[in-house]
């Protein structure tokens, strides 16, 4: 798969290294100076010095599109400078990985690529990414979060070798950075490293000189500009580092997964229903200032590898679906019950393409449903073929449900407005619930409902 990795820094390259090793094709994007303590294992290298190898792999810099393709077709990873991810228009990657680790969002959207994973804090799986991966040290460093957010930063760098904040080294006023030290050196607690603005900077104790920045960047008082190791082994300052590792780990279960679902699954909403209980147009009531259908609607924007379909009879709801790349499908018999969108609905799906493997059927009523939860239910799905998988509470099933291929004769089968439930009672044995929060199973099936 095309890979776009924002940041490439020495976590970012950890991250690059275990997904071109799986044989990704992968581009990076960076600011115009980069201030990467850990230059020596870090593909941001390439900016000022025009290439960088890190282990088995070689990063090069490219300065635009044509040099980008000529240097991952080749098998090397391109380095760009474009802080604005300009290059994703070209590039449409399958995958982005935001790497920048600002510990906060930079702007990444979850419909920037198919499939989007957030690194460290600041992003929200389910909400700007499908995914973050854990950065703090310790017994979650790795873990893929598929709802809510990585541990906030402390402020407090993590425990190694006994040491945590001494560890690193500060700049001690504003100007540009004239390093005393090599990485690799090894200096005494109190030794000068390095001249900031013309003011000294003292290592704060004893150790290997492990990262320091490149001389002449421009930096600010108590930016972090090097760090020391007490472990005191040379060969860690030119190897990845077991956190960036452990990281890169992490991105590459995301991504396979990813992987092995994409293109398997397709999604298809109900909206087609009268409202009858309701007394008038349920969809276009408005919840949360903006229609019922929206919240449904754009949900669905972070499963951009999925066909979505949206079977409905009304006019606005066909426009709005047409400008999120939804694709309409007319339901003119909606008396005829909720099977008949789901019939229409399952055959226009098949007939885009044939070899699904699972369908994802969704209400259009579930203004709490969450991403996250779809998500779950993909990744449930993509791990247990032959399944019938939905989001539920306890032993209570609900909407969404991805429907195995092995049912599709049986849903086809339906009628009236008894919709899939027979079929899933039928096949109790194969039914995985997704555990939701009863607010995003609740419908609107009622005006009272809307308060």
């Amino acid at each position: 798969m095309k890979i776009l990795i924002r940041g490439a820094g020495d976590l970012a390259t950890g991250i690059a290294s275990r997904l071109y090793g799986a044989g990704h094709t992968i581009l990076m994007t960076e600011i115009g100076e980069p201030l990467t303590v850990r230059r020596t294992v870090a593909l941001s290298r390439a900016v000022y010095e025009g290439r960088a190898r890190i282990e088995e792999m070689e990063g090069f810099l490219a300065g635009d599109e044509a040099e980008a393709w000529k240097i991952m077709e080749r098998g090397d990873v391109a380095v760009m400078v474009d802080p604005g991810m300009n290059c994703r228009g070209w590039f449409r990657p399958d995958v982005i990985v935001d790497a920048i680790l600002a510990k906060r969002n930079l702007g990444t959207r979850i419909d920037d690529a198919p499939f989007v994973v957030g690194v460290g804090p600041g992003f929200a799986a389910g909400e700007d990414c499908n995914c973050v991966v854990e950065t703090k040290r310790g017994h979650t460093l790795g873990n893929i979060i598929w709802r809510g957010s990585a541990i906030p930063n402390t402020g407090v760098p993590g425990n190694v070798g006994g040491y945590t904040i001494e560890r690193l080294i500060r700049a001690a006023a504003d100007g540009k950075i004239e390093p005393c030290v090599q990485i690799g050196d090894y200096v005494e607690k109190g030794q000068t490293v390095a001249f900031t603005g013309g003011v000294p900077v003292y290592a704060q104790m004893s150790g290997i000189v492990r990262g320091m920045l490149q001389e002449g960047a421009q930096v600010q008082k108590n930016l972090k500009i090097g760090d020391i190791d007490a472990r005191t082994e040379v060969s860690h300052c030119h190897t990845i580092s077991d956190k960036a590792r452990a990281i890169g780990g992490g991105v590459l279960e995301a991504v396979t997964g990813f992987e092995r679902m994409k293109g398997r699954f397709a999604i298809v909403i109900l909206a087609a229903g009268a409202g009858s209980r309701f007394g008038g147009d349920k969809l276009g009531a408005l919840v949360k200032n903006k229609p019922l259908y929206m919240h449904t609607l754009e949900r669905m924007k972070g499963f951009g590898s999925f066909p979505a379909y949206v079977v409905t009879g009304s006019g606005e709801i066909a426009e709005q679906a047409e400008k999120l790349g939804i694709v309409p499908v007319w339901n003119r018999e909606p008396e005829l019950g909720i099977s008949r969108s789901l019939n229409l609905g399952l055959a226009r799906a098949l007939g885009d393409a044939p070899d699904l493997e699972g369908v994802l059927f969704s209400v259009c009523d579930q203004p709490g449903m969450s991403a996250s939860t779809i998500q779950q239910i993909f990744n449930t799905g993509a791990r247990h073929p032959g399944a019938v998988v939905c989001a539920g509470n306890g032993s209570r099933c609900g909407n969404p449900v991805l429907w195995d291929r092995k049912y599709f004769p049986e849903l086809m089968e339906l009628s009236g407005d008894r919709g899939g439930r027979q079929v899933m009672k039928r096949h109790a044995g194969s039914l995985k619930i997704v555990q939701a929060d009863p607010e995003e199973l609740k419908d609107i099936d009622r005006r009272e409902d809307l308060s």
